[in-house]
């Protein structure tokens, strides 16, 4: 076990959140802080996803750092192992190297009132922190169904995020379970190797032609040449995605134009009416997040495809069960099912001010200010939080967003002095929880008839941001302190110096 380390900062986990926010601490004049991975590299969900044909549905130039700008991606939609690379890239040129602890999970993160910081139990040791940034990102504990049966299946079992690259698919009967992001990459990947593949459709996904090319050499050296053609680049890619919002956020039913677009693009590879209709969603378009491929479909139809479109209920032996009673002998299940997203595992590891964990604080649903903090959790804040994603653009423009908000929390702690921490009052919890779900109802995401991860258990929206990355990026610029209780460390001789109630209520 590592010795005890104190730092001013820790931020939990390395991939594009956590190392923005290593990032932006040395850009801000702090230097001393630590980056807890519980793996052995960075990367987040782009280390662990290394399935076939893993890859981006945001264009390359867009899905990176404004202030670490790639002039050389390969690709318009970059490839797993070229995101992997440009976060190695993005830790080396910026120095991050000594501030990384590799093979720390954190098993629990405790506040202590007393001495104003967070006491935090890894796999490596102690540490304790005056902030705590957790980065562990939504997408990183994978979720695989209670599947009677599962457990007694003779062959090979792994979730997309956990690729067993040792085992040969090569002449397999495989079994696909889930339809989302993840399987419709994986589906082509694999079928023209397997035997048989058998796709368990609960839902069918609206998909999308995924627009890729090569980015030719010459483009690639003229954005070497000339750095504000990537910013040109980058910055069509956003305009075009923000004048897209309306129509997710205000007004679903102009979106009948692109379902159009999406049954054409069905009918160019399906010719079997029968296989065309169990694809064919029947809810609205931007629902379910949009997915981009033009290999899925014609995979699909290849004689070696079964789409089975109902889920998987049961496991008999090395046979799978459908819901609807379709059966098939497989010798591999493969689940693309998502992860844990409203019910985020690193919650029940953090506990706050009053002995409650955020999972138990959470248990009616995520809540956080702007995105960040967490009423009862000072010092506490949150990268890619409650209410910050996105249905049709760029995470890394919300990152960006919220680390702007880090560092304004950070000066603020560095003006009141002393031994202080900023805990959301829970009014202004409750007035930006309630503005951004009234805003929520009108969008395409509560409207357009579908069950999607973007809701909890309760059937509420706790995972998308209902606007304009413009809007959120307002909203995060700076700290207001009428949202805070500030807490004073304890006054010398044992008295409390108790919490300053940092201005008026805040209206919703």
């Amino acid at each position: 076990m590592a010795q005890h380390e104190h730092v001013r900062v820790a931020v939990i986990g390395s991939g594009f959140g956590g190392l923005g926010a290593a990032v932006r601490l040395r850009r801000e004049g702090i230097t001393d802080f630590v980056v807890l991975e519980r793996a052995g590299s960075v990367g987040g969900t782009w280390r662990d996803n290394s399935y076939p044909g893993c890859a981006c549905d945001v264009p390359s130039h867009l899905y990176s750092f404004s202030f670490a700008p790639n002039p050389d991606w390969p690709r318009t939609f970059s490839g797993q192992e070229h995101i992997r690379a440009y976060l190695e890239h993005v830790t080396d040129v910026f120095g991050l190297r000594p501030h990384l602890r590799f093979d720390a999970e954190v098993k629990r993160m405790t506040w202590d009132a007393e001495a104003l910081r967070w006491e935090i139990e890894t796999a490596a040791g102690t540490f304790s922190a005056d902030v705590v940034v957790s980065a562990t990102g939504p997408l990183s504990d994978p979720k695989i169904p209670a599947i009677p049966g599962l457990d007694s299946f003779p062959g090979k079992v792994f979730h997309s995020a956990r690729w067993d690259h040792d085992y040969d698919l090569r002449g397999k009967r495989v079994a696909m379970v889930g339809t989302g992001a993840s399987a419709i990459q994986i589906v082509p990947a694999v079928q023209p190797e397997v035997d048989r593949l058998t796709l368990f459709q609960r839902t069918p996904p609206w998909v999308m032609p995924r627009a890729d090319r090569a980015i030719s050499a010459a483009e690639r050296r003229l954005h070497r040449a000339l750095p504000f053609t990537t910013r040109a680049r980058r910055g069509l890619l956003w305009g075009i995605r923000e004048l897209q919002v309306q129509a997710f956020t205000k007004h679903p039913d102009e979106l009948g134009l692109v379902e159009s677009l999406a049954k054409r693009n069905m009918a160019r590879a399906i010719k079997d009416p029968a296989l065309r209709a169990k694809l064919t969603p029947d809810y609205r378009i931007g629902c379910k997040r949009i997915l981009l491929s033009s290999t899925y479909y014609p995979a699909l139809a290849q004689p070696n495809v079964d789409v089975v479109a109902s889920g998987l209920s049961e496991v008999r032996g090395s046979e799978v069960v459908a819901a609807d009673g379709t059966s098939a002998e497989v010798d591999a299940i493969i689940f693309g099912t998502g992860f844990h997203v409203t019910d985020m595992p690193i919650a029940e590891r953090v506990v706050g001010a009053d002995g409650r964990t955020l999972a138990e604080t959470w248990k009616g649903g995520m809540e956080a200010l702007r995105g960040a903090s967490a009423a009862g959790f000072p010092n506490w804040m949150t990268i890619i939080g409650p209410n910050t994603g996105l249905g049709n653009s760029s995470m890394i423009l919300m990152i960006e967003s919220q680390l702007n908000y880090m560092a304004d929390y950070l000066r603020q702690l560095r003006v009141l002095g002393g031994r202080a921490a900023l805990d959301a009052r829970p009014a202004a919890v409750a007035a930006w929880n309630h503005t951004v779900q009234e805003r929520m109802k009108r969008t395409v995401w509560n409207t357009g008839g579908c069950t999607s991860w973007y809701l909890d258990a309760s059937g509420r929206n706790t995972t998308i941001w209902p606007g304009t990355t413009t809007e959120f990026r307002r909203a995060t610029q700076r700290v207001d302190l009428a949202e805070y209780d500030v807490i004073r460390a304890p006054l010398p001789g044992g008295s409390a110096g108790g919490s300053d109630m940092a201005g008026a209520e805040v209206g919703a």
